[in-house]
């Protein structure tokens, strides 16, 4: 990355994970190029362009159940509020549980289940929805059976389950084994669907196309963003067919659409994007590149770097000391490399590299982190 003064920078954040096939990806590019000559706008769901109608239909051979359903939007939001409307409508029950710690984006729908900080909630709670539990995020003090006891007691108004398989934001935060299968187990006992947050883990970066399948656990409703459109904005919220019918005959008037939702740019990026993470495998090299670059990590034993976190080129350096990753963050800028501050305390390192990063650079910024750090 270049800044406006000249400055070169290597982004080890992919754009907040939304550049996993790099940067402005000539085929990408290529491929918007291509549909910018051809149409830049449809009409939605009225009279969808047939590139959406490939994206959509790329993304339910994607899904891990035999029929699917998907709805394309804007933002990983968007897809977290489709989901969201989606329980309502397959269930009739409006209450939603979600975990302390979880971000699910800002809009209104997705901001009363993010339960990473209470002063994004604070100022408009009295607009927010309020049927939401917010469970405890299981770890190394809250093993699966403890935190599944802090679930609600009455689920009777209990529609839906959202949850990360990893919480970016938090801090790269892990759920101990088995945590993802329990929720699996309650929500069908209790009739709710299980909705998988799926923006920044899946497709690829976490080294499958959906982090939650990978681990053996099928989801009622997925919901994909960030690197889907390769740098532009496109999300989708994808279901088991039977779940999406209950939005009703689709010859009827839409109920959520939006006028820019699965427009002909953002589709042709996001089938280019799919093409790239397919034909050359990305999600095994993110595999392959994320144990490699951990184990260097490791391997320094790196003052003040009490743990490192990683699920293909998904990381989190964890740090003694609260604020400490906001000093260590600017202290790597002003080196060159762009990483980001997470966890509520502002302890942990989050790093997501695209699939594109070199050799060179992972060492020069190994490098830079110890000097950054304070080490010889």
């Amino acid at each position: 990355m270049v800044d406006s003064d000249g400055n070169r920078y290597v982004d080890l954040t992919s754009g907040f994970g939304v550049a996993f096939v790099g940067h402005r990806h000539p085929e990408v590019v290529e491929a918007v190029k291509r549909q910018a000559d051809r149409l830049l706008h449809a009409l939605g769901d009225l009279h969808p362009s047939d590139v959406k109608i490939k994206l959509l239909e790329k993304l339910c051979t994607l899904a891990p159940w035999p029929q699917a359903r998907a709805m394309l939007s804007l933002s990983g939001a968007d897809a977290v509020t489709a989901a969201l409307k989606t329980a309502v409508m397959a269930t009739g029950k409006t209450g939603v549980v979600a975990f302390e710690g979880s971000y699910h984006g800002l809009n209104y729908g997705p901001l009363a289940v993010s339960g990473f900080a209470k002063r994004f909630r604070e100022p408009f709670v009295g607009q927010l929805q309020s049927d939401v539990h917010f469970a405890a995020w299981p770890g190394a003090d809250l093993g699966v059976e403890a935190a599944l006891k802090r679930l609600p007691e009455d689920w009777s108004r209990v529609g839906a389950v959202i949850v990360e398989p990893v919480q970016g934001r938090a801090g790269v935060r892990f759920p101990p084994p088995g945590f993802l299968e329990a929720l699996r187990r309650v929500s069908n006992k209790n009739g709710a669907l299980l909705i998988v947050d799926e923006i920044f883990t899946g497709l690829g970066r976490c080294g499958a196309w959906w982090r939650s399948v990978d681990e053996g656990v099928i989801p009622d409703l997925i919901c994909a963003g960030k690197a889907l459109g390769g740098g532009l904005p496109v999300s989708a919220c994808i279901g088991r067919e039977d779940v999406m019918r209950a939005w009703g005959d689709p010859d009827r008037e839409a109920i959520h659409t939006g006028t820019f939702y699965g427009d002909p740019l953002g589709s042709a990026a996001a089938l280019a994007s799919i093409q790239l993470i397919e034909r050359d495998e990305l999600a095994q090299k993110a595999v392959d590149r994320g144990k490699a670059f951990a184990a260097m990590l490791r391997a320094e034993q790196l003052a003040s770097v009490n743990e490192v976190r990683q699920a293909g080129m998904m990381l989190g350096l964890q740090l003694e000391g609260s604020m400490r990753a906001l000093h260590v963050s600017r202290a790597l800028l002003e080196r060159g490399y762009l990483v980001l501050p997470a966890g509520a305390e502002a302890d942990v390192i989050q790093l997501a590299p695209p699939i594109t990063v070199n050799d060179e650079q992972l060492e020069g910024f190994v490098a830079s982190l110890r000097a950054a750090l304070g080490g010889p």
